[in-house]
């Protein structure tokens, strides 16, 4: 039986090219559909088996001379049965029907072996392939792909190599858009899976093409092991371009977190990745990453020099994209061994420390302090459009740069903080330095740029900045009315002689006045810096440090506040209630905490962020370590 051909109800095997085969799919559809538009039930299934009678003796008329085959006999029990993994079942088919093995069960013309395949049914697949030929290994479905595609994009090893036993051809079999298996298992990201394939590939056989392609793609998904071994074998593809022309280092380039920072692990951490290969994973993934950097520029290192220029000129080039997106790790490996990489400038004659103060990249950045008078002669240089250092940090950063930081009034000081850093670099002329507009007249200083782009953001970070203030300030309100009142309104009253408390002498009578003071006091204290958050002014430069320490300070005294106050009650619960039944007051206590956990909780991470940005901030720019040289 050939390839490709689909069984009617009745066993006649059709063309998959005949015209007569789209009939027959037709039909079926349209019986379907006519048979869910009606609403009886007897009525649509004898619709439905009407229409397909019709459709068999029109087939029959035609088709006189074909073999008969029960279609629920033979395509639906394989299909069930190759979902399932049930090999018995298909057995007793196959063992019927030996032909059945090459038939398409679907109308996407899959053959049992795909269905198997895709259902990772290792034990079925294994027992089918017995059973097949090299040339059913390689029949193809509607789309070109053949089983192995499948099991490609599964991941399923053990599969792919029971099919490649039989027929070792099938891995250069082209299947959907003309991809290899093994570019498919790229794709998806199968590690295990595009090991073996690689082994059992004719790599040399495939187009130059193809090869930078699954290069590229080995990148892209984290297959840095897989990329390394195929660039040692293949040394000339370190320059080549894909099908959408990036070469294997602009891949690297845009992952900034991939790349670690050491070429070769330690003893002690080999040892660690082998007695724990789930946690340490990653560090040896960065660490042939980083192998694979250092591979792929002393490559194109042997270029000859006009190719060289062309190649790290240029906005699509990998140096500046890493600028862009904070490869620091891809730039040191560059840099090191071609130190004049610092020179270069991008279409708009900015440098990669330029572009790190546009994208916001303090890590890149941070690489200006360890060259000494360079830097000066750096931050020296314009754009195109007039542009200096300090214009690039007056504009508001990108949104996923700005967008790491919590809060609108952290956003700005944030942003004021790059401002003021590079103000200390550029000359003292450039803080007054016009720029040009689009018709090439002058236009702002960084000054009035800065003032321009953040007008919104800092209307945010007011608003913001005033709305927790208004609401934790009504928080502390109201802790110190009650407070205050408790102060005098002691538990278990005063004595009628003395007019001293009852309790003066008991130690639980100490804890509660001690902590109503101090609820009293952080509560009162509280209430006044929110108070001033609320009166202030909101320049620029309050953003930097004057509202955001309030906050900080504020939401202190505000968690002590609460705390206290929760000790106040705690207290006094053990006053009032005898020694006899101290569970009840226990109890209680413990509910009590609950306020005191969550509000902790809840706003731990706003308190943090604070302060990493306030005081954090200071570590922010001109590292201790030097990482260049």
């Amino acid at each position: 039986m050939s390839d490709g051909n689909v069984m009617d109800q009745q066993g006649i095997f059709l063309s998959p090219s005949s015209p007569q085969t789209e009939v027959y799919w037709d039909a079926i559809d349209d019986a379907e559909n006519e048979a869910i538009e009606t609403s009886h039930l007897e009525t649509k299934r004898h619709h439905f088996i009407n229409k397909i009678l019709r459709l068999l003796m029109r087939v029959q008329k035609n088709f006189p001379e074909t073999r008969r085959f029960h279609f629920l006999d033979t395509s639906v029990r394989l299909y069930k049965a190759a979902l399932k993994g049930d090999w018995p079942a298909a057995k007793e088919v196959i063992d019927k029907y030996p032909d059945a093995v090459t038939y398409s069960i679907t109308r996407r013309k899959d053959k049992v072996l795909h269905i198997a395949a895709a259902a990772e049914h290792t034990g079925f697949v294994k027992e089918l392939v017995k059973r097949m030929d090299q040339d059913g290994l390689a029949l193809p479905n509607l789309h070109g792909n053949t089983a192995i595609c499948f099991a490609a994009a599964s991941g399923i090893v053990p599969i792919a190599e029971e099919m490649v036993k039989k027929n070792i051809e099938l891995p250069m079999i082209r299947g959907s858009k003309r991809m290899t298996p093994l570019y498919m298992a790229v794709l998806q990201g199968r590690r295990n899976m595009v090991a073996y394939l690689y082994s059992v590939t004719a790599f040399i056989r495939l187009t130059p093409l193809e090869r930078i392609d699954i290069l590229v793609a080995c990148i892209s998904s984290d297959l840095y092991e897989i990329a390394l071994k195929i660039l040692k074998d293949y040394p000339e593809l370190s320059t080549m371009k894909d099908t959408y022309g990036k070469i294997a280092l602009q891949e690297l380039a845009k992952k900034p977190y991939a790349i670690g920072s050491k070429s070769q692990l330690s003893v002690w951490e080999r040892c660690l990745n082998s007695w724990f290969r789930g946690i340490y994973n990653k560090v040896l993934m960065g660490t042939i990453a980083h192998q694979l950097v250092d591979l792929l520029w002393k490559n194109v290192l042997l270029l000859p020099e006009k190719d060289f220029v062309k190649l790290v000129r240029g906005h699509s080039s990998f140096l500046f994209d890493a600028a862009r997106s904070g490869n620091v790790e891809f730039l040191i490996v560059l840099i090191r061994s071609y130190p004049d990489l610092i020179w270069r400038v991008d279409e708009k004659n900015r440098s990669i420390f330029h572009l790190a103060i546009k994208y916001r990249q303090e890590s890149v950045f941070n690489l200006i302090y360890e060259l000494g008078s360079i830097k000066g002669i750096i931050a020296l240089c314009t754009d195109q459009d007039n542009n200096n250092m300090l214009h690039l940090a007056a504009e508001i950063a990108p949104p996923d740069r700005l967008n790491t930081i919590s809060g609108a009034a952290l956003q700005v000081q944030r942003e004021l903080l790059w401002f003021k850093e590079i103000e200390k670099i550029v000359q003292h002329s450039y803080t007054e330095m016009m720029n040009l507009d689009e018709n090439k007249k002058p236009a702002d200083t960084p000054w009035e740029l800065f003032t321009q782009t953040h007008e919104n953001l800092q209307k945010e970070g007011e608003k913001w900045m005033k709305d927790t203030a208004n609401y934790s300030m009504l928080v502390a309100t109201l802790i110190a009315t009650v407070v205050f009142t408790a102060a005098f309104t002691v538990p278990g009253g005063n004595r009628q002689d003395l007019g001293i408390p009852i309790f003066l002498r008991n130690n639980w009578f100490m804890a509660f006045f001690i902590s109503d003071a101090i609820t009293l006091l952080s509560s009162s204290t509280a209430i006044l810096i929110f108070l001033s958050i609320l009166t202030s002014r909101y320049a620029e430069e309050d953003f930097l440090q004057s509202l955001p320490a309030r906050l900080l300070f504020g939401l202190t005294a505000l968690f002590i506040s609460i705390a206290g106050m929760v000790v106040t009650f705690s207290a006094t619960c053990f006053l009032v209630y005898d020694s006899e039944i101290e569970s009840i007051p226990i109890v209680i206590i413990s509910l009590a905490g609950i306020p005191v956990t969550l509000f902790f909780i809840l706003h731990f991470r706003l308190w943090a962020d604070i302060f990493r940005s306030t005081y954090g901030s200071r570590f922010l720019f001109r590292p201790h370590e030097r990482r260049l040289f």
